[in-house]
């Protein structure tokens, strides 16, 4: 055990992640030969096998499940001395991992990057987008710092600042247009496209049309709001988007957009983070300025 080194416990870690020498491989920007190396040299200074190898799996063994606990705590530990180190500066620097739910991230990265770099070039971002539950697991995790998703998320370990609300209207085909816009129980009844299960926009719709998560129609979900939106324009039904999204998903195809009677359905868009981060102010700094490229501040 004298020569466990971070880069192996490192490399551990990704190779339980993602139970494939190839993409742990990746993950830590190394060969798979190399990588495969340090495992085997680690397994032979331990003197037991943490992987259990067979010809279509990797898993591990039931001592490698209680090393990589323990791995896991110390590599947390290290991330967080890097955090008060950078935290005890007066500027934003380093390295920000900031994870962003794919109904957000493709309409607030641009101007949220541009801005940071602008103002902070000695910051080195690093962006992960994912559906909710995953930004979750990786912050509670120490494997990112902050997160933008919709609110809440009610994790006790977790800091929850809200940001901007938004609406969200309907997509229709063009043909659609001057019809009367539907009411929640009559969408229940229309052919509703949504993206696929796992994302909490396609809950939230769910939730305003008071329909159940497993619902009569079936090969109807997306998994991307453009396909969604792309779906509507060739008259397969309708769908909602998220206000920020509407300008950027509905400008190439032949559909109608409509504001919903009140009270319209919405989401509230915020930051979390861990309450423990020394980053805490760091990261509420960084939320003052996603708040001032929210669609409302930007309109």
């Amino acid at each position: 055990m004298n020569n466990l080194t971070l880069k192996q416990m490192r490399y551990v870690d990704a190779l339980a992640r993602h139970s494939h020498f190839g993409h742990a491989a990746d993950a830590c920007a190394i060969s798979q030969p190399a990588l495969s190396m340090q495992i085997k040299d680690l397994e032979e200074n331990l003197g037991i096998v943490l992987f259990e190898r067979t010809a279509r799996n990797i898993r591990l063994t039931h001592f490698g499940e209680v090393f990589v606990s323990r791995i896991r705590d110390i590599l947390r530990s290290v991330d967080e001395l890097d955090d008060l180190t950078r935290a005890s500066m007066d500027r934003l620097v380093g390295r920000l991992r900031i994870g962003v739910i794919p109904t957000v991230a493709p309409y607030l990265l641009p101007g949220l990057i541009r801005r940071l770099t602008q103002d902070h070039d000695s910051l080195d971002i690093h962006v992960r987008e994912t559906v909710t539950p995953r930004l979750i697991e990786e912050l509670v995790e120490g494997r990112l710092d902050t997160a933008i998703l919709a609110l809440p998320v009610s994790e006790p370990s977790l800091t929850e600042v809200p940001l901007f609300e938004e609406s969200f209207l309907l997509v229709r085909p063009e043909a659609d247009a001057g019809k009367p816009v539907p009411s929640a129980d009559t969408l229940h009844k229309m052919r509703l496209l949504l993206l696929e299960e796992g994302h909490c926009f396609r809950d939230q719709a769910l939730s305003f049309c008071n329909m159940p998560v497993a619902r009569p129609w079936a090969g109807l979900d997306g998994s991307s709001l453009s396909t969604l939106v792309q779906m509507v324009g060739v008259g397969l039904g309708v769908t909602l988007l998220p206000e920020m999204a509407v300008g950027v998903e509905t400008r190439s195809a032949p559909v109608a957009v409509t504001r919903f009677n009140n009270p319209q359905p919405s989401r509230t868009i915020g930051m979390v983070w861990r309450k423990t981060s020394p980053l805490t102010p760091q990261l509420a700094r960084i939320a003052e300025i996603v708040r001032a490229q929210s669609p409302d501040k930007k309109s």
